[in-house]
């Protein structure tokens, strides 16, 4: 059984700061044509420096797994000509789905912090209901993962006029596909 002290969540004035920067990047998003509320930063867990940033781009690239932590590891990866992204952590300002907690997993890093949870995400978009925190616990890999942090901040992304309005985009072409 896990002590009390396992499921504190371990946050720093760094953490937020890094939080608030994900923030600012991915709200940028809000006043274009394509707004996301979906973000990911991946820097490094001992220096702090930024390695890359990332938005979601599933509509923009017509990939379902273009979600923002997946492209954030994909090029982060790539930036480092290594498949291992032991050594950083990445902050992304929604709980990552099983698909981007898995992804950080196997990229092996050290750490996850996000800011709202896949049941904030849910209220507007659909949701796999298996929270990072047991993807972890179900790995072979080690992964803290820490959050929610500053979630009602977070929630904001999701109900900004202009991503509420894209939102009716995508429900209406979920349903649209659905009945063909």
């Amino acid at each position: 059984m896990a002590s009390p002290a396992a499921g504190r969540i371990r946050v720093t004035r760094l953490d937020e700061e890094r939080l608030r920067d994900l923030y600012r990047f991915t709200a940028s998003t809000l006043e274009t044509l394509r707004p996301v509320p979906f973000g990911a930063l991946i820097v490094d867990s001992r220096g702090g420096e930024r390695l890359i940033r990332a938005t979601n781009a599933v509509m923009r690239e017509a990939d379902p797994s273009s979600h923002a932590e997946l492209r954030a590891v994909r090029l982060a990866c790539k930036k480092l000509k290594s498949p291992s992204l032991a050594g950083y952590t990445l902050y992304s300002t929604c709980e990552p789905c099983p698909m981007c907690m898995a992804n950080a997993l196997w990229a092996r890093l050290d750490r996850v912090v996000f800011g709202a949870t896949i049941a904030d995400a849910s209220r507007h978009c659909l949701q796999i209901y298996v929270s990072a925190k047991e993807i972890a616990k179900r790995s072979d890999m080690n992964c803290k993962v820490d959050g929610p942090v500053m979630r009602e901040l977070f929630n904001t992304l999701f109900t900004h006029p202009n991503m509420r309005k894209a939102f009716r985009s995508w429900s209406n072409r979920r349903v649209s596909t659905q009945r063909r």
